[in-house]
């Protein structure tokens, strides 16, 4: 579907005068373990002491990063400093992904020590060099008076094992990036690498050396702690300080980005502490050019009247939405949307779906095996174009179960959370669920607009009497119209591959499994186990 979006209606600071642009190359940062960091300052020239923006960042500082960041913020005022994360591009160190705490405070403590720094701070950055702000920014201190995070979270966890499932081609993909970051095709090639790799059938402890040529110990952590994510991840997840940051934040995200549903938790956390962060949702995947543009515009405007007093470029609701289907952008007060309501939509016998209550029915049944597992068409990927895709060859495969609305009489709208809850019985213990939301044309067309997966171990969770379970699954929030005349699909399987990882039916160890066990799966649809996907209506 190739679709042209409103431009980005994001209002500019008020015009001023751009500067000129001094650069200091490969300033040493120390770290306490003695390791040496590598930075490089962007200064406005005839500017005296004029407030910093800090980026770290393991994709480099010079090239098109200079140019995006370093140069056209010091064009409007502001000095930058921007430096390669340990190990990455002339920074000492070992590669430690992740692990930014530490040498973000140690950062901070240097900038305060220069005698160009003006004691006002910002930081920004999309992705990794997003979560790099949320790793100190609890602790960065009262100069620190705003942040500009983009397509990111404060914990990459969650997306990593996406509803206890091992989000495969995105964790390959940035395995592969970094592996290859110096090469100056490495971006470029590295989704096709990943994709060739992640389809190859071979055990998944072997897929690293396949897609980036050699073993990389962070794809194997990812591996390892699959089973026990808390050991490896306890002192990487800043999730829980998100409310202690005082500094001002603007969040802009992507309904086709990756990150998207971890990082409304955390506006949702700075909420719940009282804070007022700024937040934007495009029609953006993640690595989305009209995305990077639409963030720096932002993040000019926020810091423009956070570090200098402009007003100007602020808008006045801090919510901004685009609504797919209706492509148009709309002002909210807050996340959720005033006015929503959760809508039940039930699955009915013979491939229906209706918010109507459920009826006496007999189970859907399929199969899945994961020897061939079921595709997923379309859906967030950390490379590459995630926009929704016409999903009727997935349907007709025998292992995806298919519900299907009455056409819609009038525009629908649904901006919000979704979920679905099932009632499934397989014949093995260890299988995924996986639930998608879909946009029927009327010509048939069936485009995804959301999807969501749950990994189920035994007991896990608990089984009724006669071995069903009742399955929650969270799917990516939405912003969409569903127009008159079109229709909402739901589809229910138990694979997304490769961009999640087949489930073997062993409960074997996720690197090194290999045998495979079929699972037979119904899912019922009836009073006493209403299945149903739970939509966010907004009323006209």
């Amino acid at each position: 579907m190739v679709t042209t979006w409103p431009s980005w209606p994001g209002r500019s600071a008020r015009p001023q005068t751009a500067h000129r642009v001094a650069v200091q190359r490969d300033l040493p940062v120390p770290m306490p373990d003695g390791v040496v960091l590598l930075a490089d300052r962007y200064v406005p020239r005839g500017a005296v002491r004029p407030p910093t923006i800090l980026i770290r960042s393991p994709y480099g500082r010079r090239g098109m990063f200079g140019l995006m960041y370093g140069r056209a913020f010091a064009r409007r005022g502001f000095q930058v400093v921007m430096q390669s994360c340990r190990g990455s591009f002339g920074s000492g160190g070992l590669p430690s992904p992740l692990d930014e705490h530490d040498d973000g405070l140690a950062t901070l403590a240097w900038l305060r020590g220069q005698p160009w720094y003006g004691g006002s701070l910002a930081m920004h950055g999309p992705s990794y060099l997003g979560y790099a702000q949320w790793a100190i920014a609890a602790e960065a201190g009262p100069d620190l008076k705003a942040m500009a995070t983009s397509v990111t979270a404060s914990q990459f966890r969650d997306a990593a094992y996406v509803g206890g499932a091992f989000a495969l081609e995105s964790s390959l993909i940035w395995t592969t990036l970094t592996a290859s970051i110096d090469s100056p095709f490495g971006a470029l090639t590295a989704p096709r690498r990943t994709r060739r790799a992640a389809l190859s059938g071979r055990p998944l402890a072997e897929l690293d050396v396949l897609s980036a040529g050699r073993a990389v110990p962070f794809f194997q952590d990812l591996l390892t702690h699959h089973a026990d994510p808390a050991a490896y991840w306890g002192r990487r997840d800043f999730s829980a300080s998100v409310g202690e940051v005082e500094a001002a934040v603007t969040m802009v995200g992507g309904w086709y980005d990756v990150f998207l549903p971890w990082q409304l938790k955390d506006y949702l956390a700075m909420r719940a502490a009282g804070r007022r962060p700024q937040l934007t949702i495009g029609p953006w995947y993640h690595a989305d050019v009209r995305q990077t543009r639409a963030a720096n515009a932002d993040a000019l405007s926020w810091f423009r009247a956070h570090l200098m007093g402009d007003l100007s470029g602020l808008r006045e609701q801090p919510v901004r939405l685009f609504v797919t289907g209706a492509d148009e952008w709309r002002d909210h007060p807050d996340w959720p949307v005033p006015g929503m309501r959760p809508q039940r939509w039930h699955l009915r016998p013979g491939g229906g779906l209706d918010p109507g209550g459920p009826e006496d029915s007999e189970p859907d049944r399929y199969r899945y095996d994961p020897a061939h597992p079921t595709p997923a068409l379309g859906g967030p990927v950390l490379l590459g174009n995630s926009e929704p895709r016409d999903n009727r060859r997935l349907e007709a495969r025998r292992d995806v179960l298919v519900y299907t609305g009455p056409e819609l009489r009038e525009d629908t709208e649904m901006i919000g959370p979704v979920s679905a809850e099932l009632y499934l019985r397989s014949s093995t213990g260890h299988t995924d669920v996986v639930v998608r939301v879909c946009d029927v044309h009327p010509g048939g067309a069936s485009y995804n607009v959301c999807e969501g997966v749950r990994r189920l171990t035994p007991g896990d969770p608990v089984p009724d009497a006669d071995g069903v379970r009742r399955v929650e699954v969270d799917l990516w929030p939405i912003g969409h119209r569903f127009r008159r005349g079109h229709r909402i699909r739901v589809h229910v399987a138990s694979g997304a591959y490769p961009r999640v990882a087949r489930n073997l039916g062993t409960g074997d160890p996720l690197g090194t499994g290999s045998a495979m066990v079929i699972a037979d799966q119904e899912v019922f649809h009836d009073p006493s186990r209403p299945s149903a996907v739970v939509l966010p209506l907004v009323p006209r």
